[in-house]
């Protein structure tokens, strides 16, 4: 690939459609299965919906390994080529296959520590994810290496909506938990089929060990990283699956999907378009700076309003969605919107390390935080279940300073600064929430309250960036509106 080509691969343009077309894919995936999750949990009791919720935990962690640390490495080289590629498909396919098996045979116990025997056929039956994924893992790699993301927006939109079809009528008549289970497996292999028709690459018959442990002295300290991220993330789920009762983490599994739905899919969206746009710049780390900078002050202009939003409406939205009989989820789904709102500045500071190709901090920074958060868990797990959840806030507060101490050296850009950077967001949230919150004390209806709550939050907030002149909002309004479109540079420019 040419300078001219790269250049414009990661000019404004480009970089902000392509967060777009991403958004639009990573909505349209989980829209699907936000809706057949919200039918499920209508036509199914808490205690059986906790049975869904530890499955898709440990499916959750398997599915790191499809990546195995290779995909995050051939994102950071700067011209990987087809022997790259190649040697990383034939690899993750032969090791996911081997891992299906391994988790086939381990099954009955996982089923016995859990004392479920449910669990036997359902993560066979659900681990079959595992090698549909490995065909398309190195797809998605070449995707987004080159910022093609128009490709996963079309491959997922043919799975979704079949999925979504599956799901629904096998929830309608009685299926339960196979509802859920279908669904991902159909929307897995339609958008790995998809993916293989519309991407023109293919695996060349070459391999070459040297080029997997170049890729790997990068890539295994990701893998290890995500895999300790991950592990953590669902062990609060993995332990109340176990010490508590099935409801509980039913209540707790629910609280967690809503503001996860949002927030997964607008942070995935930017990070799988922020990291090659700060890989093409790492020999700038004033450019990488601003990058970082801006990524942190307009995801958070973005996530923190939905998060705060839906935390003042949870009362009425849950129940007007899944009944009452799940309002206990209203706690969790407060701290975990807390938790959320904070997101980007993770994102951004974790993304500039990875850019300039420190995995070695990067792994160092997970350990740490993993160290900090293991001890939080031990210390709440015998208390309750929400105990547990609201040390998820002390865990997420520390997380931001341990994610962006290394920046302070490798980008001159301290915590204190981002959170100055913020702080109009968060001002702006403050006063927005209250006045939403403040409207169920008028004791109304569940659907009035959240038909005046919804349009009078989103006023307040678009008004209140008008009037407050937040740099955020005027930044997306310039570039939404083609003003100066061709000085602006999403991401890069201060």
């Amino acid at each position: 690939m040419s300078e001219k080509e790269q250049k414009n691969i990661y000019g404004s343009k480009s970089v902000f459609s392509n967060v777009i077309w991403r958004l639009l894919e990573r909505f349209g995936a989980q829209g699907v299965t936000f809706i057949v999750s919200i039918v499920l949990a209508r036509l199914l009791d808490p205690e059986v919906y906790g049975t869904v919720a530890l499955v898709t935990a440990i499916t959750t962690i398997l599915q790191v390994f499809v990546d195995s640390g290779f995909a995050s490495a051939l994102m950071q080289k700067k011209n990987p080529d087809d022997l790259d590629y190649s040697s990383v498909f034939y690899f993750n396919v032969v090791f996911c296959f081997v891992l299906y098996w391994a988790m086939f045979f381990s099954a009955p116990l996982i089923a016995n520590f859990y004392e479920r025997t449910e669990l036997i056929n359902l993560i066979r039956v659900i681990s079959l994810i595992i090698p549909i994924s490995a065909l398309k893992n190195v797809q998605q790699s070449y995707v987004s290496k080159n910022m093609l993301f128009k490709k996963f927006f079309w491959s997922t939109l043919g799975g979704t909506i079949g999925a979504g079809v599956i799901g629904i009528t096998m929830a309608f008549f009685g299926f339960g938990v196979w509802a859920l289970v279908a669904q991902l497996l159909f929307n897995t292999f339609v958008d790995t089929l998809i993916l293989w028709i519309t991407v023109k690459w293919r695996p060349k018959l070459v391999f070459s060990f040297a080029r997997l442990k170049s890729l790997f002295k990068y890539g295994w300290k990701m893998f290890a990283s995500h895999i300790l991220d991950t592990t953590y993330n669902n062990l609060r789920s993995l332990i109340i699956g176990k010490k508590y009762e099935s409801e509980d983490l039913a209540f707790y599994n629910k609280g967690m999907s809503f503001p996860n739905l949002i927030t997964t899919n607008v942070n995935t969206s930017i990070d799988s378009v922020l990291l090659p746009s700060m890989a093409s710049a790492q020999d700038n780390k004033k450019e990488l700076k601003g990058m970082t900078r801006r990524s942190i002050k307009v995801a958070t202009f973005i996530i923190m309003p939905m998060m705060t939003g839906l935390a003042v409406c949870a009362t009425p939205l849950i129940k007007i969605l899944l009944t009452e009989k799940w309002l206990p989820c209203v706690f969790f789904l407060r701290v975990f919107c807390i938790t959320y709102a904070f997101y980007p500045i993770n994102t951004a500071n974790l993304n500039a390390i990875k850019a300039l190709g420190r995995s070695d901090v990067f792994l160092k920074l997970e350990i740490i935080k993993k160290i900090v958060g293991i001890a939080a868990i031990l210390s709440t797990m015998w208390i309750s279940v929400e105990a547990l959840a609201l040390s998820l806030i002390a865990t997420s507060l520390m997380s931001q300073i341990i994610n962006s101490w290394p920046n302070r050296r490798l980008l001159d850009y301290k915590y204190h600064e981002q959170l100055i950077d913020i702080m109009p967001t968060i001002a702006l949230n403050v006063i927005m929430g209250t006045l939403v919150f403040s409207i169920t004390f008028l004791n109304l209806s569940d659907w009035i309250t959240l038909l005046i709550q919804v349009p009078l939050g989103i006023t307040i907030y678009f008004v209140g960036s008008i009037i407050f002149k937040n740099d955020s909002f005027s930044y997306i309004k310039n570039f939404l509106t083609k003003k100066n479109n061709t000085d602006l540079y999403l991401f890069k420019r201060y």
